[in-house]
């Protein structure tokens, strides 16, 4: 029997949120990782083009998708060796981390480990599949019935990179369990603190990570941070063909397919870095003003290396921070939505116009 799913955590919130739209000066909404900002010119036009789809889409993806994903793997992530084999389109990332315990097989008896803050999507994935999720960042603590590893670098909540090394150490011992090993990478284009703010953030696929041997491990990417594009549910995995090819089948034997036009309108934003980098300095510039104005309210910024976030706490109960922060007008997420271990902490997104941020810190000077 399949263990039931918990209640949608983000209902919590509404009471906060009607709170926060009291405020004179409206709500500002630092709740949600939604992107705000205009798809970019490239992609639209790309989709409009695309719009004669009469035939049925390939699940595995166009040639020409596959290529896109290879060479962007290669010029943005220092990834080489990469087939058409061992690249899959999805319907967003969020699909994918939900169904690939089932995709995969795993069951009952089963562990799927997660970052100790993490996604909470990494365990409802285990709930779908009758696993049992275990939150557990070192992998000395990974049991032996582990079937299934969720990293997640740069990571949602707290903005954690997790180093080659760190990388690797977690590879050696998901090979040692005989488990899938998943990196979540989806905000690898957006580190700020030194070195990621000039080097690139590390895939579990960089060849000093995995050494030439793909087995059992996969990254999956989205290019709804990237490119503004969570509209679109356009994102990849990559990794070991032999893992991807049972995701694969049961995709196709599902109909989960990603449509033609949005294939085309991934392709473009794949070929494109000028808009990548545009949208991380609007990132960067508002991350500028809203850090130092927590920081001046009384909030500790922890990790928050990269990402959209800022993992912030002031060493009382997180939905006490919650209450005071609605009362500004401002909505962020708490902490506990993102595990048990960090009561005291909330999730500020970067995902506001520059207007909100600028009144966001505004008010928290004030």
């Amino acid at each position: 029997m399949l263990k039931p799913l918990p209640d949608y955590p983000w209902d919590q919130m509404v009471p906060f949120a009607a709170q926060a739209r009291q405020h004179p000066d409206g709500i500002v909404d630092l709740s949600i990782g939604s992107p705000v900002d205009a798809t970019p010119h490239v992609v639209q036009q790309s989709l409009r083009a695309a719009t004669d789809a009469h035939a049925y889409p390939q699940t595995v993806g166009t040639p020409a998708l596959q290529q896109a994903i290879i060479a962007w793997y290669a010029r943005r992530r220092g990834v080489t060796g990469l087939e058409s084999n061992n690249v899959l389109p999805t319907i967003g990332s969020k699909e994918l981390v939900a169904l690939m315990p089932f995709m995969l097989g795993v069951g009952e008896g089963d562990t799927i480990v997660h970052p100790l803050a993490a996604y909470p999507t990494y365990a409802i994935g285990a709930a779908i599949a009758g696993a049992t999720p275990l939150a557990a960042d070192d992998p000395a603590e990974w049991p032996d019935s582990t079937k299934l590893i969720w990293l997640n670098s740069p990571g949602n909540p707290d903005g954690r990179v997790l180093s080659v090394d760190e990388l690797r150490a977690a590879v050696d011992r998901a090979r040692e369990l005989d488990a899938v090993i998943v990196n979540d990478e989806c905000y690898a284009e957006l580190g700020w603190d030194a070195p990621y703010d000039t080097e690139p953030i590390p895939s579990i696929l960089d060849p000093r990570v995995i050494e030439g041997d793909q087995r059992k491990v996969v990254a999956i990417y989205s290019l709804s941070k990237q490119s503004n594009m969570a509209g679109y549910r356009a994102a990849f995995a990559a990794g070991d063909s032999d893992v991807l090819g049972r995701v694969l089948t049961v995709r196709k034997h599902a109909g989960l397919m990603l449509p033609a036009p949005l294939q085309a309108a991934m392709i473009a934003a794949l070929g494109d870095d000028e808009h990548v980098a545009a949208q991380k300095e609007r990132y960067r510039a508002r991350r500028a003003v809203l850090r130092p104005a927590l920081e001046q309210a009384g909030f500790r910024i922890d990790r928050s290396e990269a990402g959209l976030y800022l993992w912030a706490t002031e060493g009382r109960p997180a939905w006490q921070s919650i209450e005071r922060m609605a009362s500004l007008g401002i909505l962020a997420g708490p902490g506990p939505f993102y595990g048990d271990v960090y009561p005291e902490h909330i999730r500020f997104s970067l995902t506001a116009t520059d207007e909100r941020i600028a009144a966001a810190a505004a008010r928290l000077r004030a």
